[in-house]
């Protein structure tokens, strides 16, 4: 009968040594709760709040949150946040999805173990090929904005414009993007350029 807690322990241990056990556990739950216990959010440009902590696996050798942590809360709140407001519900029903093509992050201040915070998301805006999201984190022991992180959102097999237009009943106009955004995105697409030039590619291929 040893074999019955021995077996279940092997699978929760391998689980978790060779796979990212929690963030595959969190990002689905976080979807569901966005799905069943909270509200739709109708105003695709709302902002939504995300609540965290920092817990001692967030810590890296200093004490404070990894850099990498951001990127990871910033993913699970960006799930959640496309979920309430529908987008993601809109992706599935015209047989499309997105994956994340690019994403840069500011750092401010620290958060410190324990420490709770929000990861405050909203959409910025989306162009013919992505939408872009922004992630604050904002410390809720004193309302600093300790991290800012941009995101684009690449749509595959669809366009932002027809999801917007799925969602709203209606065509809705792109809202105009912030100047620092701009500068990001004009960034990104020299960056491209560059890319493709090394390897050969003709400027007519696309990237993410």
């Amino acid at each position: 009968m040893l074999w019955l807690l021995v077996a279940p322990l092997a699978l929760a241990f391998a689980y978790f040594a060779l796979l990212d056990g929690w963030y595959l556990v969190r990002v689905p739950c976080a979807v569901l709760r966005a799905r069943l216990l909270q509200p739709p959010v109708r105003d695709l440009l709302a902002e939504q709040r995300f609540a965290g902590r920092v817990l001692p696996s967030d810590l890296d050798l200093l004490l404070h949150m990894n850099n990498a942590r951001y990127l990871r809360e910033a993913d699970v709140a960006r799930a959640a946040h496309l979920t309430r407001c529908g987008v993601l519900g809109a992706l599935r029903t015209l047989g499309a999805r997105a994956v994340l093509a690019a994403s840069c992050a500011r750092y401010r201040r620290s958060l410190r173990l324990l420490e709770p915070f929000e990861v405050r998301t909203r959409l910025l805006g989306w162009d013919d090929r992505a939408f872009y999201l922004e992630a604050r984190f904002v410390s809720l022991r004193d309302g600093f904005l300790c991290a800012l992180l941009r995101s684009r959102q690449h749509v595959l097999g669809t366009s932002p414009e027809r999801v917007v237009q799925h969602l709203c009943k209606r065509k809705v106009e792109a809202p105009e993007l912030p100047d620092d955004l701009k500068h990001w995105i004009s960034y990104n697409e020299a960056s491209s350029q560059l890319l493709r030039a090394e390897s050969g590619l003709s400027t007519a291929t696309k990237d993410k």
